[in-house]
């Protein structure tokens, strides 16, 4: 690479950066803190941004002419080959319908470069979009559908007529047959039954002619209709084939380095997950930023997202505030390009220095209840963290499988209910599931919130390429409710007590922090607002009938936040 090539992207840091220390290692870009370097350049990103007319609705003046689209952006601090620091700029997708901003990194492949493969493909297969919208819409083919409708229900009527006619005639003959005197011999009485029955067989003939020409209309309807079909599923076919064709092409050519200088495109690192790569892969900004400085000899320091502009309706990003890669897109991608580099471990998988022991706070013959702690799994997960079901089975050795009636998120503490008891468990599997027991979570908001009380009704579904992170989804999502009452409000911060009335992982969360809902992140959620030294969210109180006694019995742990 050529030093303008090299310099292009890279920008100097405006402020003076020589008192503050390089982290030791690489950011781990699934979950951090962000570096003070990192911290800094994106100050200074988000200066420009709020500067400069990029000729893209971000939303943030409350502008209504075209879409309102965030953007979720990346700074990549780097070391020239000068042994210079200075950062890179990126965004995800597109920016003002473009690929290209001076100061930012290209993409790794452009899509919209004129004359390539993809816009000579996607020509083709607007070409085929449109045939097939002409095809379904033209008068010619809804005509022939319209009268084959026609056709069909005029057969339907006649038919259904002549077998009106057909069952009054029988009815007729039954009473014709019922009427004959007892004393008629029986010579008559067989003229008269041939007669009827003649009568009855030239009906049962008439129909199947009239069956049969009206099948005969029908299926040359149909067979019109077929014709056309047969042409429109063709058309489809050839679409979805170029569609694949061209969507396997391009992954083909998003090739990603990593730090050790070898390349592999999305279709290759995808496959080793025995996985497809998701629509968008390779479009976010760690890919690119990384991308550009291995491409370019520039040695990655630290890096950091954030969301600029307003939220997406189903998503919850707060406009400035710091993000981790996505994992659906990019951990795989990521995994790759970072192999060479130091990196912070996850901080997720760090054991505890220390883990309290149990506190139980309710115990007999048939249940345990404890008060876990926040940061601590409920069940045991794929690493060998600590959690509560392996303590509580190491206490109580001799319990009958299975103990685990609920749980709690890694992040929230309070009150999780075991069972000593195979009879137990199911008595109280049973009224979590008829929503017989209700519970009642403490948290602390981040900011004042006006109303005292309400109910919040947002449907949930998990983000399948950033799992375990939900979307609110009128479309897919299932049915979540939440009650709550406010406790106080103190320094800006609300302490406020949530009634689940479903229970939908990541509820409560997103419940308070989405922009539909109470728009106010729990303090400490690292998925919907922003990190502190932990969740302040606590699982208080919990109502049921005793598996033994059937007493409404109602267990409560204090919290100290």
């Amino acid at each position: 690479m050529t030093d303008d090539a090299q310099t292009s992207c890279f920008t100097p840091f405006r402020n003076s950066i020589a008192a503050i220390p390089l982290p030791a290692r690489f950011t781990f870009p699934f979950y951090y803190e962000p570096h003070e370097l990192s911290r800094l350049a994106a100050q200074e990103l988000q200066e420009r941004l709020s500067s400069e007319d990029f000729q893209h609705n971000f939303g943030l003046e409350g502008n209504p002419d075209g879409d309102v689209i965030g953007k979720m952006f990346g700074v990549l601090v780097v070391k020239n080959r000068l042994g210079e620091l200075g950062y890179l700029s990126a965004f995800s997708g597109k920016l003002g319908n473009s690929n290209h901003h001076p100061g930012f990194v290209p993409p790794v492949f452009d899509m919209l470069e004129e004359g390539n493969f993809f816009q000579e493909g996607m020509a083709y297969l607007r070409e085929l979009n449109q045939k097939v919208r002409d095809m379904e819409s033209s008068p010619e083919f809804l005509s022939m559908q319209s009268n084959h409708e026609a056709l069909v229900h005029r057969g339907d009527t006649e038919i259904e007529t002549f077998r009106d006619e057909m069952r009054a005639k029988k009815r007729l003959r039954k009473e014709k047959r019922q009427q004959l005197p007892t004393d008629m011999n029986a010579t008559e009485r067989a003229i008269i039954e041939n007669e009827l029955i003649r009568e009855s067989l030239s009906y049962k003939h008439q129909l199947r002619i009239l069956l049969a020409e009206w099948n005969t209309k029908r299926e040359m309807s149909q067979a019109k209709i077929d014709t056309q079909i047969s042409i429109l599923e063709n058309l489809k076919e050839q679409r979805k084939t170029l569609s694949n064709d061209l969507q396997r092409r391009i992954f083909s050519e998003y090739a990603f380095l990593n730090a050790k200088g070898n390349a592999k495109n999305l279709l290759d690192i995808f496959q080793d997950l025995q996985l497809d790569p998701p629509a968008g892969a390779g479009e976010c900004a760690a890919p690119k930023l990384l991308q550009y400085a291995f491409e370019n000899q520039l040695t990655p320091i630290c890096m950091a997202e954030f969301w600029w502009g307003e939220s997406p309706k189903s998503e919850i990003r707060k406009h400035g505030q710091f993000y981790p890669s996505c994992r659906g897109k990019c951990e795989p991608i990521l995994g790759h390009m970072l192999v060479g580099l130091d990196v912070d471990p996850n901080p997720i998988l760090k054991k505890p220095d220390f883990v309290p022991p149990l506190n139980i706070v309710y115990e007999d013959d048939f249940l345990v209840v404890v008060n876990k702690p926040s940061g601590i799994l409920s069940v045991p997960g794929k690493s060998d963290l600590p959690d509560m079901y392996s303590m509580v089975r190491e206490k109580y050795p001799n319990a009958e499988e299975p103990m685990i009636v609920h749980r709690l998120d890694m992040a929230t503490s309070g009150v999780l209910l075991f069972t000593k008891t195979k009879a137990a468990n199911k008595f109280m599997q049973q009224q979590f599931i008829k929503k017989t027991i209700s519970k009642r979570y403490v948290a602390l908001l981040d900011g004042t919130l006006e109303s005292d009380e309400g109910e919040i009704d947002l449907p949930l579904r998990l983000d399948l390429n950033d799992r375990p992170r939900q979307l609110v989804c009128y479309d897919y999502g299932k049915e979540a409710k939440t009650r709550y009452k406010v406790v106080d409000r103190l320094y800006g911060k609300t302490r406020i007590h949530f009634f689940p009335i479903t229970g939908r992982t990541h509820q409560l969360r997103v419940h308070a922090a989405h922009p539909n809902g109470l728009n106010m992140p729990i303090i400490g959620d690292d998925l919907y607002g922003k990190r502190d030294a932990r969740l302040h969210l606590h699982a208080e109180e919990i109502t049921f009938l005793h598996p033994e006694t059937r007493e409404e019995t109602t267990v409560r742990a204090e919290v100290g936040f």
